[in-house]
């Protein structure tokens, strides 16, 4: 096997709903865009394109292969969302070569310039796909190479492409990489290559894996780490259940070999690795998705890089995200399970006494919850664990003192029937989703409406700040009970609450409030009412044009903090000085 060159790993990388799946499927013949939930890549995905695939799409720009050592491409499809910034990451880590997408109409958005923030980092070469420029006006998109559909637009739609081509450019320029479309380059090591596409026709694809070919090629001429090595190295993407094979582990095989019978070490959920030896192996076909497929050959050994379902005895507690090791030597199994809990520790997610629980189907999918809950300034997490969502989950949610983070998230996972009777009873709200920024969003959706209806029943309860001024030619009766129009300056008024002047002095608390003859419990800033009071005689102790305030009782004062806008806030501190400059007298 020594010396083999192994088929190159390509992750798609770019902002949500740019097209980096449906760039796959074209290239596929298949519809895995369409069966996403939410319309956006939940988990990286795998494919293989073979190299007689890629040499009959490219028949029309290149026959003669002979230079072209490279087996195949292996494509990871990476989440688009900005949630899945760790996945992204491990799948960019995993890569040789990536393949950005950005769509010619929306241009960089914030998930592609995180995206190049990473590839910079890792330092891993990049084409950029420069996807939909059928939505260029007057643009004729076929199925058909992007240098030769070219020459067949209108001057005006070539003008407006190529103008958008060079802003591109421009913004590749501010973040140091040097770049240009594709069949204008001289030096593709140096040149961050521009490859025009439309996804949905197929145009520029022949056009995009003749560049990755050419891109895969010097790279592995350049990177003899490259080749290929005796033992396996992956990385789980996915733990399933699968029917008469029980659980499995499908797997990127980013180095060396794997075959059936190997002992290999896999990260666990638990502190202790897994040891097991591999019963089955099996690949998908060619052209499809490793977690979609549902028609996999059985095979006794394959070979870096590639996407492969291991079989093996109890691997239920295997740990997405974690890594795959071949270990050939029984000596050497210590020694990489030390390695490996390392590593898993280094996964683990930073918790406190007081948060939010979250359950997530793998630990890229959870770091990725953990990341999106932090960009909300949501930061306290009182449980992070794969998984699904447990009796044992609402118990440790029940404790919690914060009634906003007593409560469970879960994406993609399931609530065992205990856990859902369990959460009714203690009154524990759960949020599942298979979308994480809509499981985002629901929660919040719900602190905003809990936060609302406990405001609106603590200014049902408590006595909020008013001020109001008796109308001049209003005064319906002088006293006994006194009852006279009033128009609300600011904040509200309501049935039972006393009412200062302007000097402190008390004169009662408001009877019963009317608008057009009709009883009514509040008035609000703006409304012009009558009121009725017993105490006061207008004349005498109140007069036209007064102006009144309600008195806020002392005990409530602190019970306010919160429930106020600014100027009720205003109005509160103007009544406390009225009434300490009455006890100073």
């Amino acid at each position: 096997m020594e010396g083999q060159i192994r088929t190159p790993i390509l992750s798609v990388l770019g902002h949500i709903d740019h097209g980096k799946t449906t760039l796959l499927d074209n290239i596929r013949g298949t519809a895995i865009a369409s069966k996403e939930a939410g319309r956006v890549t939940q988990h990286i995905g795998a494919t293989e394109i073979p190299i007689e695939v890629i040499k009959d799409i490219c028949a029309p720009l290149k026959d003669d292969w002979s230079e072209i050592k490279v087996p195949g491409l292996l494509f990871i499809d990476t989440p688009g969302h900005h949630a899945f910034a760790s996945l992204r990451k491990r799948g960019s880590a995993l890569a040789d070569v990536a393949v950005l997408v950005v769509d010619v109409i929306e241009g960089f958005q914030a998930q592609t310039y995180e995206s190049l923030s990473i590839l910079k980092v890792l330092k891993t070469p990049f084409v950029l796909v420069l996807n939909k420029i059928d939505r260029i006006k007057g643009w004729q998109s076929r199925k058909k190479p992007f240098v030769i559909n070219y020459k067949a637009q209108p001057e005006f739609a070539r003008n407006e492409l190529d103008t958008r081509i060079y802003e591109l450019v421009g913004d590749l320029y501010d973040k140091g990489f040097s770049a240009d479309r594709y069949d204008r380059i001289e030096d593709f090591a140096r040149t961050v290559s521009i490859v025009p596409v439309c996804a949905r026709t197929g145009e520029g694809i022949a056009d995009l894996l003749l560049v990755l070919i050419g891109l895969s090629q010097k790279y592995f001429e350049k990177c003899l780490q490259l080749h290929l090595e005796e033992a396996g190295v992956g990385t789980i993407l996915e733990r399933k259940e699968e029917k008469g094979l029980g659980t499995t582990i499908d797997v990127i095989l980013y180095d060396g070999k794997l075959s059936q019978g190997d002992t290999i070490v896999i990260g666990s959920m638990t502190e202790e690795p897994i040891v097991r030896k591999i019963k089955v192996l099996l690949k998908p076909r060619a052209l499809q998705e490793l977690r979609l497929e549902r028609r996999f050959a059985r095979v006794k050994t394959v070979c870096a890089s590639t996407g492969v379902k291991i079989v093996a005895t109890d691997i239920d507690n295997a740990l997405s995200g974690s890594r795959v090791q071949v270990v050939e030597r029984e000596s050497d199994i210590e020694h990489v399970i030390e390695e490996m809990k390392a590593e898993i520790a280094d996964m683990k997610l930073d918790t406190c006494l007081e948060g939010l629980i979250i359950k997530a189907d793998t630990m890229g999918s959870l770091e990725a919850l953990a990341l999106e809950l932090k960009s909300e300034k949501i930061e306290a997490i009182k449980k992070a664990e794969v998984g699904n969502i447990t009796k044992r989950d609402v118990i440790d949610a029940a404790t919690g003192k914060d009634p906003y983070l007593s409560t469970i998230l879960g994406f993609n996972v399931d609530i065992l029937p205990d856990a859902k009777e369990a959460a009714m009873q203690s009154k524990i709200p759960i949020f599942v989703s298979e979308v994480i920024y809509r499981l985002i969003e629901a929660y919040e959706n719900w602190v905003d409406e809990e936060k609302e209806r406990e405001r609106r029943e603590k200014s049902e309860r408590l006595v909020m700040p008013g001020m109001i001024k008796i109308l001049p030619g209003c005064i319906f009766r002088q006293s006994k009970p006194a009852i006279f129009g009033v128009e609300v300056l600011c904040g509200k008024i309501k049935t039972g609450v006393e009412l200062l002047k302007a000097d402190g002095a008390n004169i009662g608390t408001i009877n019963e409030i009317q608008d057009s003859g009709e009883n009514i419990s509040r008035a609000e800033e703006g409304m012009q009412v009558a009121i009725s009071m017993r105490k006061p005689t207008v004349g005498r102790q109140i007069r036209e044009n007064e102006v009144l305030y309600v008195n806020i009782p002392e005990e409530e004062k602190e019970l306010l903090g919160g429930l106020l806008s600014p100027d009720d806030a205003a109005l509160l501190e103007k009544v406390s000085e009225i009434k300490r400059r009455r006890r100073s007298v």
